[in-house]
């Protein structure tokens, strides 16, 4: 016979001996899974609801294990809960406690489940009010990006490629390339809400149940979009959480190259922008150092991100059909993705206010950089000259720039002349950095009254998506 701690396991008739007590807590999951205690009362709920509903229980037994299920969360919500690594996860833990408040009738609450589809909608309830939590994080991420944007809307600054000097664009207009690449993001969160709203409830342990369930009951009463078509994929399938942790590692990188470029432009070579205090730190030994530490957190967190999608990949990939105690691997990842990427949005999202401009240092950067140089040469090719030849043209003037110290702008109009005769002093409008922005006028471009358009179509766009919302127990 087993001892005393394992009475309270379901599976105890089976066993002749106890389990190890290192085995029982390298098997146990509770220390983490029981952060899925309301998406497993609330399935506990609606499956009870159901069952009822099919007249598997009574509706006093069905008022009973609701009442003593609202009982228990209150409890782990007050803190009063005693979690026990003996009945190893967040399941068991709850139905033992439901059996110590309202006696035998607790017993009939796992009638038509198992553990495994018992988990496998826990997870899939969990993760999809992460979802939505992540999706607003990172609505207001994008609102304080707008705000950015629109503020300097006219800031010009250097644009980039190579990390070189190519073009003027204003700074406006660099915060809705951000704003662009979020959008996606946004995007992505919601085509893998799809597929996590789907509900494995049902499916029992591989096969299905003999007992009567209206799974279409269930679903409605948790809110899922549409059922697992078939049990051994419903209770074994963790496609969703690799979707979503492969989401979450695209948008920590988006992440990770918007703090690549705030911690250049943080520093004294740069000097483009001053990052708030509250979201630096000092040195214990250099007194004038402000370090961009989060910025540099999120970009090293977004390693930890990929390590988490492979984790999960390599998981899933030799086990065959149906669940396996593999399986239990899965919920650390994803949740540790889940924390760091909520984590990383919400620091985002408060550090956008606080972010100072230095615009005479971003305009003086682009001055010194040739930045107009591209339309120099359009400006030659509107006069009749092939693109090539242009090129080399502008390359010469450069050339020279570079030897006595001058912007093109700077230059007499003897001296660009001398590269070309058919430069007139028009050449200046194009020249200065305020003309070359002004010029790239039409949709995607950085003139100021094009950014401004874009934040309001942005705008638009981010009202009519529309977030998931938490689930009601």
């Amino acid at each position: 016979m087993s001892d005393a701690n394992d009475i309270d396991k379901p599976w105890a008739g089976r066993f002749t001996a106890p389990t190890d007590a290192f085995v029982e807590a390298f098997t146990a999951s509770v220390g983490f899974d029981k952060r899925m205690y309301k998406q497993d009362i609330a399935g506990s709920i609606a499956h009870a609801r159901m069952l009822a509903h099919v007249g598997v229980l009574t509706e006093q037994e069905c008022q009973a294990i609701i009442g003593g299920l609202q009982d228990i969360q209150l409890e782990i919500e007050r803190g009063e809960f005693a979690w026990s690594t003996t009945l190893e996860d967040v399941h068991m833990n709850i139905e033992a406690r439901l059996t110590d408040r309202i006696g035998a009738t607790g017993k009939k609450l796992h009638t038509g489940r198992s553990r495994n589809d018992q988990v496998a909608t826990d997870i899939r309830l969990y993760l999809r009010d992460q979802i939505g939590v992540m999706a607003r994080e990172l609505r207001r991420l994008q609102e304080g990006l707008l705000e950015l944007a629109e503020r300097e809307a006219d800031t010009i600054m250097p644009g980039f490629t190579h990390l070189q000097t190519a073009q003027p664009v204003t700074f406006g207009h660099h915060m809705l390339a951000w704003v662009e690449m979020l959008m996606r993001d946004q995007s992505r969160l919601a085509d893998c809400y799809q597929r996590v709203n789907v509900m494995p409830l049902g499916a029992a342990a591989l096969a299905g149940t003999t007992y009567p369930v209206d799974r279409e009951f269930t679903a409605r009463e948790l809110g899922f979009d549409a059922i697992a078509e078939n049990s051994l994929d419903a209770v074994s399938d963790r496609d969703f959480a690799i979707e979503f942790v492969s989401t979450a590692a695209t948008l920590m990188m988006h992440l990770s190259r918007f703090s690549e470029e705030l911690i250049l432009w943080s520093s004294a070579q740069f000097d483009f922008v001053d990052l708030g205090d509250s979201f630096c730190t000092g040195s214990s030994i250099m007194p004038q150092k402000k370090n961009p530490d989060v910025p540099e957190l999120v970009r090293g967190k977004t390693g930890r991100v990929y390590g988490h999608l492979m984790s999960l990949l390599t998981l899933m990939k030799g086990q065959p059909l149906a669940y396996n105690k593999d399986n239990q691997e899965d919920k650390e990842p994803l949740f540790d993705t889940l924390d760091n990427v909520k984590g990383c949005l919400r620091l985002f999202a408060d550090m956008m206010p606080q972010i100072t401009v230095k615009a005479e240092n971003m305009r003086e950067a682009a001055r010194r950089g040739f930045s107009t140089a591209t339309d120099l040469a359009d400006y030659l090719v509107r006069k009749g000259m092939p693109f090539r030849d242009a090129h080399e043209v502008v390359g010469k003037a450069v050339r020279h720039g570079v030897e006595t110290g001058k912007d093109l702008a700077e230059m007499a109009l003897a001296e660009l002349q001398g590269f070309s005769e058919i430069i007139t002093q028009d050449v200046f409008g194009v020249l200065t950095l305020e003309g070359s922005v002004a010029a790239r006028d039409h949709i995607g471009g950085t003139a100021p009254e094009q950014v401004r358009s874009a934040i309001g179509r942005a705008r638009d766009r981010l009202s009519q998506f529309k977030l998931a919302e938490p689930i009601q127990t």
